[in-house]
């Protein structure tokens, strides 16, 4: 196949309506434990593409493939539809991706010229390439990346331009509110207790269960409480698939008699309170049997509400800036550098703890950082020339200037640092939380948001000063991510992390959750492959942070700024598929 009916995900029978094809693997794996953040539909353009044709332009194609944690083997995703005749094509078919803020998703985008109906890519050719994450490209301002395409020595391969766009049925949803009249009564001493059962279609035409109304006790005109439920739940996002409501009543045996049913859509029910929206419930059986037999009541929708979810992906659109800091602990309980016991062993040939812990959480973060430069400090350690002990010190040499580029740079002044201080202690959180908590208070607009990386052995020092530091800091607008590596006990960090018991400080509790904490040796393969480890690591240490982030933009009632005007690519009519 060439991709059309594997990779792409079709429109299939029992929809009616028409999204559009697009490309897409599959909605749901049954075998992946972990729930998509989002869902991000990916449009693609091009630009002054090369010119492979002799007697016309280019036919071009592109081919999406997304890289394996694992083995780093490149998987093809999907493809977009071919576009004849151009070296600008703006591609249809979109790539449905989902989305996880604390996974480094990599993406390669191929482009062929297609020059027959083959399958084969090798067959057509090959016009560059693009390799890029998916965090860069929403991380972009406007989610909107622009990048050379490479891969043909000596020749300029043109431009392309992946947008990403949130998919709006992630996350609305619908406050619904329906009433009944004259439903059958079912119980032989008093009326009926009725209540409804809301029925998404599936595609092969069965149904899901996606709610429940509560009973309402002995009436034929019940008025149900008003309801939320999610656009996804309700119908996956297709406005015009079927919903089927089931009318019960009640009985304590779990018996329930079935009054009757209607079908609807979340078009149908979006008109809100209209004579559209009052159905009769049919009971089939008795519509059969009974020749006078009409309805057996109505069911009227009262009203209905869309709320939009504000995401993490909203503000960041917006132009909120994530800082990214990092504190290393130079304290003498880490062990010798020198020593391949050391946590801090500086091997040649391998990344010691903190240098693994550093670049996994590192590269994810960087994506978001729009600089990509990061203040990087370490503490508990002597300084030369004098041999004082410094709890914040730049691990550039620079007090002035503690910048490094990238995590690159980062890693570089990080072993740098270890040839010219001496570990010593003890060891302090509170002045790297405190260091950060002065820049956060300084921009309480929302327009950025800070994240502090601590990676330490675990040892802590001024336990009572930090837990001041992290009280006074979860009023800002600042997450704390501490990675614990070597073999220590952790019962203090665990204590930092606050998932059980909120933390406190004389009296007076954090006002939000901010620490995230994570023992780096869970993340250790027993095989020794270190890729697997990191990828692990990387996602349980920074799951967390959408949702603090969320927390305190919304406890400050702060709203995302709108995103830049989209892009919008001149139109090309030309298209065949192959």
């Amino acid at each position: 196949m060439f991709g059309l009916e594997k990779s792409v995900g079709q429109q299939k029978p029992g929809r009616s309506g028409g999204l559009p094809k697009m490309a897409s693997v599959g909605d749901f794996n049954v075998l992946s434990s972990s729930i998509p953040a989002t869902k991000v539909e990916l449009s693609v353009s091009c630009r002054n593409l090369l010119d492979r044709d002799t007697f016309s332009k280019s036919d071009p194609i592109c081919v999406l493939y997304t890289q394996a944690i694992g083995n780093k083997e490149w998987r093809e995703f999907g493809r977009t539809e071919v576009i004849d005749n151009t070296l600008n094509p703006d591609f249809v078919r979109k790539f449905i991706m989902d989305y996880f803020f604390e996974e480094r998703e990599n993406l390669r985008f191929d482009f062929y010229d297609v020059d027959s109906k083959s399958p084969n890519l090798s067959k057509h050719d090959f016009l560059g390439q693009m390799f890029c994450t998916l965090g860069e490209i929403v991380g972009s301002q406007g989610s909107r990346l622009e990048k050379s395409i490479v891969g043909i020595p000596g020749k300029k391969c043109g431009t392309v331009i992946v947008t990403a766009e949130e998919l709006g049925c992630c996350r609305d949803s619908v406050l619904m509110q329906f009433c009944a009249n004259k439903l059958d009564k079912k119980d032989f001493f008093g009326k009926s207790d009725p209540f409804l059962v809301f029925l998404r279609s599936n595609e092969d035409g069965s149904f899901t269960i996606c709610h429940k109304t509560e009973v309402v006790k002995n009436t034929l005109n019940p008025v149900w409480q008003a309801f939320k439920i999610s656009v996804r739940a309700l119908c996956n996002g297709d406005y015009d698939r079927t919903i089927k409501v089931e009318v019960y009543d009640w009985d304590r045996d779990g018996s329930h008699d079935f009054i009757g049913e209607f079908t609807t859509s979340y078009r149908e029910l979006s008109r809100g309170q209209s004579q559209f929206n009052v159905y009769e419930v049919i009971n089939p059986k008795k519509k059969g049997k009974k020749k006078k037999y009409v309805n057996s009541g109505t069911v009227t929708l009262l009203s209905f509400l869309i709320e939009t979810e504000v995401s993490f992906l909203d503000y960041i659109k917006g132009g909120t800036q994530i800082n990214f800091t990092v504190a290393i602990d130079f304290t003498a309980s880490n062990g010798n550098p020198s020593q391949p016991t050391s946590l801090h062993y500086m091997n040649p040939y391998q990344l010691n703890a903190y240098g693994m812990a550093l670049k996994a959480v590192g590269e994810i973060i960087q994506d978001y950082d729009s600089d990509k430069m990061f203040p990087a400090l370490g503490f508990g350690a002597r300084l030369p020339p004098d041999g004082r002990v410094s709890h914040e010190f730049a691990l550039n040499g620079n007090p002035q200037n503690p910048y490094c580029h990238g995590i690159d740079g980062v890693m570089e002044a990080y072993y740098r640092s270890l040839k010219s201080v001496q570990l010593y202690g003890p060891t302090n959180f509170a002045p790297v939380i405190n260091h950060v908590a002065r820049y956060a208070a300084s921009v309480k607009d929302g327009s950025q948001y800070f994240v502090l990386l601590i990676i330490t052995d675990g040892v802590i020092s001024d336990m009572a000063q930090t837990k001041e530091s992290i009280v006074n800091a979860s009023k800002l607008p600042m997450s704390i991510i501490i990675v614990g590596v070597g073999p220590a006990e952790f019962d203090a960090m665990e204590e930092l992390d606050g998932d059980v018991v909120r933390i406190s400080s004389r009296g007076k509790f954090a006002e939000r959750d901010i620490v995230q904490f994570v023992p780096f040796r869970d993340y250790i393969d027993r095989s020794g492959n270190h890729v697997l480890s990191m990828a692990r690591l990387a996602k349980d240490v920074l799951a967390e942070i959408p949702e603090q982030f969320l927390s305190y933009m919304r406890v400050r009632g702060i709203k995302p700024l709108p995103a830049p005007p989209p892009y919008t690519p001149p139109i090309h009519v030309l298209q065949t598929q192959i």
